[in-house]
Order: C-alpha cells, then structure tokens, then sequence
C-alpha cells in the first residue's frame, strides 16, 4: 500500500509541475487567436459598410479594429485597415486627416511580407499630396509603389499616376512621355476605364502644348470609350476638357460640353467636378443665366465646406472617443493585471504548500506505520480507521481518475484544442480532490490563531463562481471556547462547503455566527440545488456533521427541498 501511495503522490507532483508550466503558454496562445478572430471580424463589419459607400460606420469599425490590432504581429491587417480608413478621409476632403492617418502604417511596412499593401499605402499618400498641391512628395511616393515588386497592371498604374501629376506641374512633355507607351499596352486596353482615362489625359496634354489635330483625335476617342462604359464621372472629366477646347473656337459648342460636364458629375454629386463645370459656365454667361449659376456656385461651395467640416469633425471625434475608451480600458487591464498578478503569486504559494502537505503526509504516513505498531489497540485501530478512510479516498476520488486521464493522454492528439482542454479540466479535477484530503486531514489550531485558520480555510472555498458571505465571526469569544468544540466547529463548516462544492452548484453561500449566553449559534445558508430532507440519508459528508455535533452533545437541523437551496441550523453549548 506505502509504495504504491508514494507513486500516486509522486506522479501528481509531476502532473502539477507539468500543468502550471504550460499553463501560461497555452493563455496566451488562446488570446493571440482569439485576438486575432475579432480583428478579422471587425475587419469584415467594415469592409462591408465600406463597400456600400456606409463611410462614417465604416470608419467607426475600422477604428476599433486599430484599437486592438498588434502592428508587430499582425502588419497586413494594421497597414491595410489605416489605408481604408485614410481613403474615407480623402474622400471627404480631409486630406490633412488622411495623412496624419496613413503616416502611422509606414513604419510597419518592412514586416509585410506582400507588397500590395505597401503599394497601396504610398499609392493613397501620393494622391493625398496630390490633392494638397505637394507635387514632389506625390511623385516621391508614387515612385516608390512602382519599385515595388507587384504585379505589372500595378506598375502601369503607379507610372500613370506619376504622368497625372506631371500634368498638375505643366509638364505636360513629360507627362506624354510617359502616357505614350502605355497606349498600346494590352493590359491598359482591355481595361476600358483605364484606357479611356489615358486617351484622355494624352488628348489634355496635347492641348497644353498647342497641338489641336492630336488633342481632338485623343479626346474624342476617350469620350467614345467613356460612353460605353456610362460613367459619370470619365464622362464628366471628357466632356470639361472638349469645353476647354472650344472654349475659344466655338463657344455655343464649348458651352453645350460645359452643361453635359455639369449634368455628369451632378448625377454623382462629385463636388469638384461640379465646381470646376459651373466656373466655366459663369465665365461664359450673362445676364440671368450668370445670376442663376453664380448663385448655384456659391450654394455648392457653402454646402461643401459644411458637409466637409462635419465629415472631419466626425472622424475626429471617432477617433477621440476610441482613444478616451483604450485609456480607460488600459486603466482596468492594469488593475485587472495586478490583481491576477496577485492572485497568481498566491496560488503559487498554495501549490507549493499543498505539494508540501502531500510529502509530509505520505512521511507521516510510513513513520507512523512503523514507529505505532507497538501501540495500545484502541490507537492502532483508529490509526487502522483513518488509514483505510485516507486510502479509500485516494483510491475513489484520485487513483481511477489519474488512470483515465493517462489513458486519454495517450490515445488522444493533444494538440487538437478541444483534447488539450480536456486534459486540462481532468488535471484540474485531479487537483481539487487532491487538495480537499489535504484539508480534511490537516492539523487545527485551536490558540489564539484558531479565528484566522478558520476564516482562512472557509475562504478557501470562495472561487470565481462562489461569493462566500461571513458574518459574526469575530463577535465570537473564542479563547472561552473549549478546544474540542473549535475542532468541532471547523469541522463541520469544512464538511458543510465541501459538500456544497461538490454537489450544490451553488453560488451564493452565507455563513452567519451569534454566541448568547449559553450557546453558539451558526447558521449556514446556500443558494444551491437544495435535496428532499424527507428522503435525506445522512451519510458521508451529513453523517459525519451530524455525529461531530452529537458529540459535543450540540443540535442540527436541516432545512432545504429541491431547487430552494440548502441551510443547516447548528447549536452548541457554549
């Protein structure tokens, strides 16, 4: 029997070693997967209102995937997200936002494996300078997206992004240096918004540098294309720029291509546009019709700037409240941190003392065995009693459930996340029976410490799901108290909660003391499943609380039905 407990001691203290060195390891991969699942989560949420033009939820969920999105180990996710969220910007005409927004991905750009992400970062910074009038930086950026190694549609599209900024520069030469080439490009051909784009871009360059017969060749073919694909806005930017062509060859012509440029961008409210068309129509207008278009002009303008003021008002405070929100939250995980911390060091410190319990118990346990074997009867067969008890505990409650779980360990794959839980919750099993003999069997102190030893194993019992109520235990006069019935009283308390943990799933536990001049009152009160007290066998854990009592010549009484809870009455002489 002596050897055979010493192995069963021996493999828990293993088994324990075992659990709590992997234990924090296994939290933090559990958090970096969960982590990880609500960012993609998040990201989905607002690609979809993104997608259907829902910019202010989009950038609201953009935000919050930020907030919690790791740039070291996860870059693609942090850089695309803060690109997204800086096109709403420029979108809405904050293009200081913008890249204030899209600035704080550069630095994480070297740990991307994919460079389509870093493309589109500088490809969205350089149309935000563009659009600010920082013609050299726009060009900088733009340039280093075409160094990058993606696919070839991408390059032609950073070179043709170079050549529209060229234009802004009246580099016009340049800019057809560039344009040129990419006409005949098979890929720029099937793609007709692309394509139509470019013809028109090579149609404006021509007409800067006096070139008539090309600038209506490429115009017109770019408005032809445009018309096939029915798009607002191509068709609006074709029809400004044959405006500015006949502007002073033949204005009734040039005017009709004004009012078609304004009706275009109107139909996709493009304010830019709008106001690029109307300037022409008013400086080409008289009498009412200027009246009318000057006053529709200013509208536009007083309209713009107030849908652009609230847009950025309305992105900074997102970002605001997401920011107040992360501090606060920072401020709780701190406290949250601290207090795990603590409660960390002290369960260190209680398996340390409960591995400590076990030897010691298994010495005691063979010291005992040899040196009482000369001793009276009546010790060797409580001795015998306790014994038999110990063991029969250790065989029920520990040796059965420490061979199921070495079988499961090795027939099942561990690292499947459900198995590896599993085995966790049978080791966790394992080790709160462990610790319930230890405490069952542990010496009492009954001088002036008694009081803390008492508080200290109730408080034992309160977890995460238990809140354990004491009250009165202090107005007890204990150093009055004959040492058999503290014994007594810790006793059945002990028996009471761990019956209650065992069987009540409760939550809820009070424990109330009152001493009058002849008693001890305690009343113990649970909010569990409860029993039937008519079918009640007192066996166990009850038999043994209602025999302690008895013997102390004190009285019990149970009260309880199912699913009322459970409360137990104890008197005894004080």
């Amino acid at each position: 029997m002596i050897p055979k407990r010493i192995q069963i001691f021996s493999f828990l203290i293993a088994v324990f070693i075992t659990l709590f060195s992997c234990e924090k390891r296994t939290n933090n991969s559990l958090k970096d997967i969960h982590n990880k699942a609500e960012v993609n989560r998040l990201i989905a949420v607002a690609d979809n209102f993104f997608d259907t033009n829902k910019y202010d939820s989009a950038f609201f969920y953009y935000n919050q995937t930020i907030s919690i999105c790791s740039p070291s180990n996860d870059a693609e996710n942090y850089i695309s997200t803060l690109n997204r969220m800086a096109i709403i910007q420029q979108t809405h005409g904050d293009y200081a936002g913008s890249e204030a927004t899209i600035t704080k991905a550069l630095p994480y750009t070297k740990l991307v494996k994919n460079q389509l992400q870093t493309w589109n970062l500088y490809t969205t910074l350089g149309s935000n300078y563009l659009n600010t009038f920082d013609y050299k930086n726009s060009i900088l950026y733009h340039k280093k997206a075409l160094k990058l190694n993606v696919k070839p549609w991408k390059k032609l599209a950073s070179k043709n992004n170079i050549a529209v900024t060229l234009i802004q520069e009246k580099k016009f030469n340049e800019a057809l240096n560039i344009f040129l080439p990419l006409e005949n490009k098979k890929e720029v051909i099937r793609d007709k918004e692309f394509y139509g784009a470019l013809l028109d871009n090579i149609g404006l360059c021509y007409y800067q540098i006096d070139n008539n017969e090309s600038t209506l060749h490429y115009l017109k073919k770019g408005l032809e294309i445009r018309k096939t694909l029915k798009s607002p806005y191509g068709l609006g930017k074709s029809y400004i720029h044959l405006a500015e062509f006949y502007e002073f060859k033949d204005l009734s012509l040039a005017k009709k291509y004004m009012v078609l440029s304004y009706k275009e961008f109107s139909r996709i409210n493009h304010v830019e546009g709008r106001l690029s068309a109307l300037k022409m129509i008013i400086k080409n207008s008289s009498d009412l019709e200027l009246k009318n278009y000057s006053n529709e002009y200013i509208n536009l303008v007083d309209s713009t700037y107030e849908v652009t003021q609230k847009a950025k008002n309305q992105f900074a405070r997102i970002k605001y409240d997401s920011k107040r929100e992360r501090e606060e939250n920072l401020k709780l995980k701190t406290h949250k941190a601290q207090n795990e911390l603590k409660l960390e060091r002290q369960k260190n410190r209680n398996i340390i003392s409960y591995i400590i319990i076990v030897l010691s118990l298994c010495l005691i346990l063979i010291l005992y065995y040899y040196l009482t074997s000369k001793a009276n009867r009546e010790k060797i067969e409580a001795a015998y009693n306790s014994e038999t008890r110990i063991s029969k505990k250790l065989h029920d409650e520990l040796a059965n459930d420490i061979y199921h779980t070495m079988a499961f360990a090795e027939n099942r794959n561990l690292s499947l996340a459900e198995n590896k839980e599993q085995l966790l919750n049978n080791l966790d099993a394992i080790y709160s029976r462990t610790r319930d003999i230890s405490k069952e069997n542990c010496t009492i102190t009954t001088d002036e410490n008694y009081i803390l030893s008492l508080k200290e194993m109730i408080s034992g019992f309160s977890t995460l799901n238990i809140t354990l109520i004491l009250n009165g235990l202090d107005s007890i006069l204990w150093d009055e108290i004959d040492k058999n019935k503290k014994i007594t009283i810790y006793r059945v308390l002990q028996e009471l909660l761990v019956n209650m943990r065992k069987y009540s799933e409760a939550s809820l536990v009070g424990i109330n003391f009152k001493q009058t001049e002849k008693n001890i009152l305690v009343n113990y009160t649970d909010n569990g499943k409860g029993i039937d007290t008519e079918k009640i066998v007192f066996k166990n854990g009850l038999y043994n609380v209602e025999n302690r009592i008895l013997k102390i010549k004190g009285a019990i009484d149970i009260s309880s039905s199912p699913n009322q809870g459970f409360k137990v009455f104890i008197k005894i002489p004080a």
